[in-house]
């Protein structure tokens, strides 16, 4: 991106168009745009005609330099001072126009980094005059004087309520930038602890271990009993084609073999499991198994004498390790959610924004991503919260998706090459419902969800929670209580809280007695 130090060279062609206004054959993108020199500035980008707000002005391109090659090579050259952090670590060139727009305290021009086809999307985000320069904001670490001082740099023009929604998106987006500007040029791969991570874990209370029958909790699961052993591999392949595993189960053995009788152990739903009718078995039933693994051989014996539970002599809560590139995709989800908040400030709305992304590993789990905000107040509908609308908006679209596009690949051949009779394929019944809302998501939130929300993110089966601003007299996630850590529940979630940067951007204050 051009500096605008007083050292920039210019050619004779570049001082023959100094202070004149931009000539048709000087525009050289459809939007209107010239190059100009300015004083003390060198080159810039300017309009030639009037250009509307929210016009996509230009679409740069990047070309990106290898650590190695940047630090060999681009850092001795006039290319040092126009590249920037890409946020892998690679150092980033705007081609086209990219690298030409000035810095203004007071810019007229946003910018969105688009890292899936390596482009920078240049967006007006006001009216912009005839002649006047074209502006973007660097960010509050400058590596130049700007022209100016604080004292005379005033904005051209006041910002209307229209205007107002985009220039906030200025905002967060520097927030977001200011941030990445933090990082190394390192590993996308390098994992990232303790205070090297932008958040923070909250820990779950850790249940005292259960060491004598009166303390082990139990759910009700239901079983069917294999008489003859053959039919063990087929029982095995139909479920975990059925769609009936889950995660609720995880800690405890499939098959439990008891004298000359081997139990297969089907699911925690609500509805009698529908079995295959060509197989020799029993009909199913319910039994009483362990709620959690087993952490002290005591435990183990107690338990392996309701169901054989699996033995974990370890921590029960420890976070999974997180990536350079995995946290700069919770990044961009905090990013997103700070520019809705944002927009929000100016309606009656509560600033509360919730967004579930696309599984970082595993897009298969969720195809699309989701937002929702609080609309309490237009709807006057007292349970219209963020995290309950971005519950309801993921159930309706999966209930008009066709259950087979929910379902990874080798479970949607399986469907497709199950026997026209069902007797060992998947009834529709099995496939409706068996699949909880959130599982293995995660949701990004302005505020620490109520108790409400934080229930119904439990029963969700979402996999972790991150909200930004804590609300100690309301939160379902460790502020007036910790819903995933009761004891009895049958899910727990992990919870973060995302580290608040002194004079960055931030969700709007919420009165401490409202629900969020």
């Amino acid at each position: 991106m051009a500096t605008t130090s007083n050292s920039t060279s210019t050619s004779s062609g570049e001082l023959c168009a100094k202070n004149l206004s931009c000539r048709s054959n000087w525009v050289l993108n459809r939007e209107g745009c010239c190059i100009k020199i300015a004083e003390d500035k060198g080159r810039g980008v300017y309009a030639s005609r009037v250009i509307p707000p929210q016009t996509v002005i230009e679409v740069s391109p990047v070309l990106l330099f290898t650590r190695n090659e940047y630090e060999d090579y681009g850092r001795h050259t006039i290319l040092d001072h126009y590249t920037f952090k890409w946020r892998d670590g690679r150092m980033a060139l705007a081609l086209g126009l990219g690298s030409l727009f000035n810095h203004s305290g007071h810019p007229n021009v946003s910018y969105t980094i688009d890292p899936a086809h390596y482009c920078i999307r240049y967006t007006s985000t006001r009216t912009i005059n005839p002649d006047e320069e074209l502006c973007i904001f660097y960010g509050h670490k400058l590596w130049f004087d700007p022209v100016g001082t604080a004292a005379n740099l005033e904005p051209q023009v006041c910002l209307d309520q229209s205007d107002q929604s985009a220039f906030l998106d200025i905002l967060a987006i520097d927030h977001e930038m200011d941030e990445a500007e933090q990082w190394d040029i390192r590993d996308p791969n390098d994992i990232l602890e303790g205070e090297a991570l932008p958040f923070i874990w909250k820990k779950l209370q850790i249940d005292e271990e259960e060491e004598s029958m009166e303390d082990i909790r139990t759910m009700q699961a239901w079983a069917v009993d294999i008489p003859d052993s053959k039919y063990i591999a087929t029982m095995l392949k139909w479920l975990k084609q059925s769609g009936l595993e889950s995660d609720t189960l995880s800690h405890l053995k499939r098959i439990r073999k008891k004298d000359s009788i081997s139990t297969l152990l089907l699911s925690v739903s609500s509805s009698v499991p529908v079995l295959p009718t060509n197989v020799d078995i029993g009909d199913p039933y319910r039994i009483s198994v362990p709620c959690n693994p087993a952490l002290t051989q005591t435990s183990l014996f107690l338990k392996n004498m309701l169901w054989p539970t699996v033995y974990a002599p370890r921590r029960k809560w420890e976070p999974e390790k997180w990536s350079i590139a995995k946290v700069q995709w919770a990044r961009d989800a905090i990013s997103h959610i700070l520019r809705k908040t944002a927009r929000i400030m100016s309606s009656d709305e509560l600033p509360v924004v919730a967004h579930v992304p696309k599984p970082f590993e595993d897009e298969a789990l969720l195809s699309r991503s989701f937002t929702a905000g609080d609309t309490r107040m237009s709807t006057g509908h007292p349970l219209r919260h963020a995290a309950m609308n971005i519950i309801r908006d993921v159930a309706d679209w999966r209930a008009k998706t066709s259950p087979t596009d929910l379902l990874p690949d080798p479970l949607k051949s399986a469907i497709s090459e199950s026997p026209s009779d069902g007797s060992l394929g998947i009834s529709d019944t099995l496939c409706n419902g068996t699949n909880y809302l959130l599982t293995g998501l995660t949701l990004f939130i302005t505020h620490e969800p109520c108790i409400m929300c934080s229930m119904a993110l439990l029963h969700s089966r979402v996999k972790e929670v991150f909200y930004i601003v804590p609300m100690p007299q309301t939160g379902g996630c460790g502020g007036s209580a910790c819903l995933p850590a009761l004891k009895g529940v049958n899910h727990r979630y992990s919870i973060a809280h995302w580290r608040s940067i002194e004079g960055g951007a931030a969700p709007a204050h919420l009165d401490e007695q409202i629900d969020a």
